[in-house]
């Protein structure tokens, strides 16, 4: 694969990302697959499947201050129209007592090429 599509999956999985921040389910359910997999610590260890389970996150109230959210060291690795990107998420908050603070999560994301497009269909997330 070219550099340029390395950055543009990344900025798209940047997207992804700020969608989660922000509670923006509208861009969140455009860049995922309806049949979304994943493993995460709210599932606790067991594997979702489908949009309803995220769906409820993004019902919740939205937070005055959203995260700023960062992808360190980020890793895509493409097999054919598959590519999986690697990275620690860095997420700076304000917490309780209105003091910045940052919280780490691995993650791996999988992306498949559907028609042209760049879908999210798999993910992993633990705590670093």
């Amino acid at each position: 694969m070219n550099e340029s599509t390395v950055e543009d999956l990344l900025e798209l999985n940047q997207r992804l990302l700020n969608s989660i921040a922000v509670g923006d389910w509208a861009v969140y359910a455009k860049l995922c697959d309806t049949t979304l997999t994943a493993f995460e610590p709210e599932a606790l260890g067991q594997l979702v499947e489908g949009l309803d389970f995220h769906a409820y996150y993004f019902k919740l109230p939205k937070s005055p201050n959203p995260p700023n959210v960062t992808m360190a060291s980020p890793n895509v690795r493409f097999m054919g129209d598959v590519a999986v990107v690697a990275y620690t998420r860095l997420n700076q908050k304000l917490n309780a007592d209105g003091r910045p603070e940052t919280e780490s999560v691995n993650e791996t994301r999988v992306w498949q090429r559907q028609k042209g497009l760049w879908k999210h269909v798999h993910f992993h997330r633990s705590k670093a």
